[in-house]
């Protein structure tokens, strides 16, 4: 298919809409092979139409003004599909495309003719063969919603492509397709833009696909407290705003309210090299920024201007800059760990399934499901436990189909299989779930040396994925944890042997369990506690 874009934006490549317009033929491109072209109306000379009615009567199709305009109607003439891109302005189009809409005259016959779709009271037949072209009508706006600004636009494509002829995308809040600090949220709808087109061009956009569509991209009241202080104008007084000031007041904008957990907070950002510091308050009603200072911090950020930007605009990552030490953190650090919550937006819609073979996360509890049975049931009957121990390592591949399978789940599979089959054959239960232990050990012991401890590996996911893993100080509390779970394994393998030979099997159950119950709540409060030490630099 040949696609022909056409981007009435004064901004050219830089067109909100025409990332939309993008992300829309991409989809296309997924399922069918298809040609595009771009053309800038900006870049061209267009000049208005005279309305002289020479193209009609006097050299038909053809006007008289020699342009870029006769190139143009070419190109739309040989596509099988036209777009037009372009944001709304005062409720219609922009002006150069209005120039070139109207220059379309020559595409048509002068003949009077009814049309059959109910718009308007007449048309005019045309010039060209237009049956089997497509057509698409792809713009963003700058108000919270696109609904209810749109009606001279429709009406003006319902009687250019005909009512009901055309695929129509509007989307409000066109401004933050721009501003790279929200990406993540606009990135987002841009994937169901992609999914659109891809739907479009096996036949039709799904009403589910319709819906992310129409989804707002923030709340009205968090839009418009972002777009307002965007423009950098403080309220009161009409004067340019300090730019640090402005840009914390959009930040504070993002805070969401519904994630309000019964505890006011106040967070204190100090721009260091600017010499600037700000207070957002956050209670249940919202937010507000103060500048006087008045209130008493509970979290305070010391960072120079320029690292929270970046941070801001996704181009450096927060966690890792934290873990760098290239800004501080000091007071209740959950609000940094919970900071996408808080500074985020609920959706509206549910997480969509994997997709093309994409797995869920692994389970951390699988792994240790395998080796809890064995450690139970082997020591209760070496012979029965042994089997039970068997079944349940045969199960983890069945149970864990839709999920990614770690190197730690097969490693354990496997040893835990292994010591089975010894105690099963032998009947030495004690000395197999004494090699447990001490196998377990020294799984979490070496992991603390490679790349990706194993807690790192099951948590990971709740931190970014992969992306953790670039983070210093995720991965060093995760290779600290992982090294303390294996110290202590380890020695709880050579006691629990010693206990064993001197016939003190019930000691032995108490203090491996008291002490890895006691290992489960200093990883608890290490986990909170070490990332906020470290904060603070």
């Amino acid at each position: 298919m040949k696609i022909l874009i056409l981007n009435g934006s004064p901004k050219g490549e830089k067109s909100n809409s025409l990332k939309l317009t993008k992300a829309f033929v991409e989809g296309m491109n997924e399922v069918s092979d298809n040609s595009t072209e771009i053309v800038h109306l900006q870049e061209k000379n267009i000049k208005g139409c005279k309305g002289c009615f020479v193209c009609w009567k006097a050299t038909p199709g053809k006007c008289v003004t020699n342009d870029d305009m006769t190139a143009i109607i070419q190109k739309i003439v040989e596509a099988d599909m036209v777009i037009y891109s372009f944001p709304l302005y005062y409720f219609s189009v922009p002006g150069v495309l209005k120039d070139m809409i109207d220059r379309m005259l020559p595409m048509v016959l002068p003949f009077m003719e009814d049309r059959t779709d109910s718009v308007g009271s007449g048309s005019h037949p045309a010039r060209y063969d237009m049956s089997g072209k497509k057509f698409a009508v792809i713009s963003t706006c700058g108000f919270w919603s696109a609904a209810g600004n749109y009606d001279a636009v429709r009406g003006m494509f319902d009687h250019i492509c005909g009512k009901g002829e055309y695929e129509a995308i509007f989307c409000g809040q066109g401004e933050l397709f721009s501003v790279p600090e929200l990406s993540e949220r606009t990135d987002e709808y841009l994937g169901y833009v992609r999914t659109a087109g891809k739907e479009y061009a096996q036949g039709a956009i799904t009403a589910d696909t319709r819906a992310h569509l129409g989804e707002l991209l923030y709340p009205k009241e968090v839009f418009e407290e972002m777009a307002d202080a965007s423009w950098g104008i403080d309220r009161r007084t009409g004067e340019k705003a300090e730019e640090s000031l402005s840009f914390t007041r959009q930040m504070a904008a993002l805070y969401n309210k519904n994630r309000y957990d019964g505890k006011d907070r106040v967070l204190e950002i100090c721009y260091t090299d600017l010499g600037k510091t700000y207070q957002i308050e956050l209670t249940k009603d919202g937010s507000r920024v103060l500048t006087d200072g008045s209130l008493t911090a509970t979290t305070r950020i010391d960072t120079p201007w320029q690292v929270w930007k970046d941070i801001a605009a996704k181009k450096l990552s927060g966690t890792k800059a934290l873990g760098d030490h290239l800004y501080t953190v000091k007071g209740d650090f959950s609000l940094m760990i919970h900071w996408d919550e808080f500074f985020g937006q609920d959706k509206q819609y549910s997480e969509p399934v994997p997709k093309n073979g994409a797995l869920k996360k692994p389970q951390l509890a699988v792994l240790l499901t395998m080796w809890i049975t064995m450690w139970i049931a082997v020591s209760i009957d070496s012979f029965v436990g042994s089997i039970i121990t068997i079944g349940v390592c045969a199960l983890m591949p069945i149970v864990m189909f839709k999920h990614e399978i770690t190197l730690y789940d097969r490693l354990s599979a496997a040893c835990v299989s292994a010591l089975s089959v010894f105690a099963l054959v032998t009947g030495n239960s004690n000395l197999a779930c004494d090699t447990g232990d001490l196998a377990f050990g020294l799984m979490w012991l070496i992991s603390a040396f490679t790349r990706e401890p194993l807690c790192a590996a099951y948590v990971k996911y709740n931190y970014g994925g992969n992306e953790a893993l670039e983070n210093p100080l995720f991965v060093r509390t995760n290779k600290i944890l992982a090294a303390a779970w294996g110290v202590l394994y380890i020695i709880l393998a050579f006691a629990a042997f010693l206990m064993h030979s001197a016939g003190l099997n019930v000691v032995s159950l108490i203090v491996c369990n008291g002490c890895t119950a006691l290992m489960g709540v200093f990883t608890v409060w290490f986990e909170k506690w070490y990332p906020a030490h470290i904060a603070e630099g």
